[in-house]
């Protein structure tokens, strides 16, 4: 996994997401789609999914202007690098959205990027207007590909991966299965030079039945094999930050004090789920029978 060493800013970086709360106890993060510039307002980019859990349901089809929506401040597990010489940026359908304040971004700074966009049909792609633009005044620097239209391909990841000088650092932001490609094409590359961030988790949440201490309190929690931490806490009545209940969004972010966690998130870092020092309480769960938390 990439680095995420901005995780919970309160800023409006690129690459940063705002937290939407719902009606009914919903909350769902949205990636930030204006540049961080713009502070007076916040523009987030919402596919309405055939699957929806509710979210994008509800935003697309009931929100109007005037609605009033609650959100968390933004916060950040995918910041950009403004430093580096080259960023190299691939994006699957939706996935576009921080990958486009990133664009932004890095056009205003004058630093050297190439985009990958990867969408199902043309008129599915978001910014395709915008990126044409910037495309005529530098070519080479977007590169698109429609691949359920005629004579279109799915995207070389790793051959585009292989391309890329050992000091570029690559973002890549989409689909479960672009994710697990890319990742698997840039397995040999320097960690903190890779960048991933999951819209949904592909993987089974954790089990209970082990114990909690909440070391704040001294109180111990049993969870039980069919919730998580986090189901655990909320149903006493704990107030917990949380978000995607996935270990997509970084929200439930909690500090270890003893114990293995069985982590099952896509926001650690390897070198961050090595040290058992933190943890998502939403998806992970224990592999001692009792872990004591920062809570």
């Amino acid at each position: 996994m990439g680095s995420r060493s901005l995780r919970r800013q309160n800023d409006h970086s690129a690459g940063a997401h705002i937290d939407v709360q719902l009606p009914g106890g919903m909350e769902r993060s949205y990636s930030l789609l204006n540049p961080a510039a713009s502070t007076a307002t916040y523009r987030i980019g919402v596919q309405r999914s055939p699957e929806s859990r509710g979210g994008s349901a509800y935003l697309v089809d009931r929100v109007r202007v005037g609605d009033l929506l609650r959100v968390a401040a933004p916060s950040n597990s995918f910041a950009l690098r403004e430093d580096v010489p080259l960023t190299v940026m691939i994006a699957g359908g939706i996935g576009i959205t921080p990958l486009w304040a990133m664009t932004q971004r890095l056009e205003s700074l004058r630093r050297h990027w190439k985009l990958y966009y990867a969408c199902r049909t043309r008129d599915r792609a978001a910014f395709l207007t915008e990126l044409n633009q910037l495309e005529q005044t530098a070519p080479g620097r977007v590169v698109t590909t429609f691949d359920a239209e005629p004579g279109q391909f799915p995207l070389p990841l790793a051959q585009i991966v292989a391309a890329q000088p050992e000091d570029a650092h690559l973002y890549c932001c989409g689909p479960a299965t672009l994710l697990k490609a890319f990742e698997q094409a840039a397995a040999s590359r320097t960690a903190e030079t890779v960048h991933t961030e999951y819209f949904a988790s592909d993987q089974a949440p954790a089990r209970g039945g082990f114990e909690v201490v909440l070391a704040r309190s001294g109180r111990t929690v049993l969870v039980p094999e069919n919730r998580s931490i986090l189901e655990t806490l909320i149903a006493l009545g704990h107030d917990v930050p949380h978000s995607c209940m996935s270990g997509v969004c970084g929200s439930c972010e909690t500090v270890v004090l003893e114990g293995e966690p069985d982590h099952r998130d896509h926001v650690l870092s390897a070198r961050e789920r090595a040290s058992n020092r933190k943890m998502m309480i939403c998806c992970s769960g224990s592999l001692d029978k009792r872990l004591v938390l920062d809570l």
